[in-house]
């Protein structure tokens, strides 16, 4: 092995204008690969970070109502007319038991009570249409960090306090301290005291939301020790529909992932990561052709050369190895040198670019795309390796 490393070092030495353009080729290639596949995946984490920061993975909720319609005996023709069934606010059923399964559940990571349902929100002679929200707090914040998001006062709820989406606040011209009337309808009405501000980023939820403790909510939507949804977080996050899926068979209850109800966020998401594996894919094309042809212009160029090895007894499985080595030096140099340029386009994105969200590096992206080069390199050389073990040393050196 020390001989063919040696011969290969010297064929490398003797196309010093080749070797050097090559190597530089492999190197943007791999800090394309590198940079590209650490956007992209810093860019997925940013929108997955925005779009599931205000919702949890995984949501579970009542069985949805639905008719039942009457057999009727065998050979009878029957003509049904069938109006769809209103969904009213519906509590889950031994929902206690159901959270301490859930709390077990593998892959599982937090789990949060919740009971909301629709109300009005007024002050003065204004009033808005919002959601009533009743968390247990400290369970809450294991699946929503809202305390991030509180710009104004103090994440507090119960004892009459409540806090308010920052757009309600505009609409109703609520400031701290100040009191919101709550009309839940058929009598029901309650006067909170505004102890907080949030902002979560998605005006819907900004204009809507009123967070409350969750017994008050309780009495407020007449579902007393009730709750309307279970949220759930996993550790494994693109494993949330698993998680929902084995949920609901457990349980009998309506299980939803995020990626059901972001449906096209999550083809974006796939769109992205095929793209990475495409340029990729198309790089190392692009590395293995020109590595390819520098050995194969190299072969030809020292085809008197390798004739004389092979009449000195250089066997044909030791000049198979010459340029097989030849290549794997060719792809690990120029993948070193492209890791290292990648790494540096990280961090210039990081701390010189625009700030919009921070690229990371994944320990396994670097050691990934320079093996990819290697073997890139290994089997670009597989060919000419092939040719140049073939030689007739008689006809070579008379060539």
């Amino acid at each position: 092995m020390w001989i063919e490393s040696t011969i290969a070092m010297r064929f490398l030495r003797h196309g010093r204008a080749q070797t050097l353009l090559i190597l530089f080729g492999i190197a943007v290639g791999v800090s394309v690969i590198v940079f590209v596949t650490a956007l992209i995946a810093g860019l997925q984490a940013n929108i997955i970070d925005r779009t599931l920061g205000t919702q949890a993975h995984v949501r579970v909720e009542a069985p949805r109502e639905a008719n039942r319609i009457a057999p009727v005996p065998v050979g009878t023709l029957q003509l049904v007319l069938e109006d769809p069934r209103p969904q009213a606010l519906r509590p889950i059923d031994n929902w206690l038991q159901v959270r301490d399964v859930l709390d077990r559940l593998p892959g599982v990571a937090a789990v949060s009570p919740v009971v909301s349902g629709p109300a009005f929100g007024r002050r003065g002679s204004a009033a808005e249409s919002v959601a009533l929200v009743g968390v247990d707090i400290p369970r809450y914040l294991r699946v929503i960090p809202l305390d991030e998001h509180i710009v104004e006062g103090r994440l507090e709820v119960g004892s009459s306090n409540a806090v308010v989406g920052s757009k309600l606040a505009e609409d109703l011209g609520l400031r701290l301290g100040g009191k919101l009337r709550l009309d839940a309808g058929e009598g029901r009405e309650a006067i909170v005291n505004v102890a907080g501000i949030f902002e979560l980023g998605v005006r819907e939820l900004d204009a809507r939301y009123v967070y409350l403790d969750l017994k008050q909510a309780q009495s407020l939507l007449a579902l007393p020790g009730g709750v309307t949804v279970i949220d759930m977080t996993v550790q494994d996050l693109f494993g949330a529909d698993r998680v929902a899926a084995r949920v609901a068979g457990l349980t009998g209850l309506k299980a939803e992932s995020w990626m059901d109800s972001n449906a096209q966020l999550m083809n974006a998401l796939t769109s992205q990561s095929m793209s990475t594996r495409m340029i990729s894919v198309f790089v190392a094309l692009s590395v293995a052709l020109g590595i390819a042809s520098v050995l194969a212009v190299s072969v030809a160029q020292r085809t008197r050369e390798i004739g004389i090895l092979r009449a000195m007894g250089t066997r044909r499985r030791q000049m198979l190895l010459v340029f097989l080595i030849q290549g794997a030096v060719l792809g690990l140099a120029g993948a070193l040198l492209g890791a290292l340029a990648g790494w540096g386009l990280v961090w210039a994105f990081n701390n010189l670019g625009p700030g919009l969200f921070e690229i990371p590096m994944p320990p396994a992206l670097v050691p990934a795309a320079m093996a990819l080069a290697t073997l890139s390199g290994v089997g670009a050389a597989l060919v000419p390796a092939s040719r140049a073990s073939r030689l007739d040393p008689v006809e070579a050196i008379r060539g």
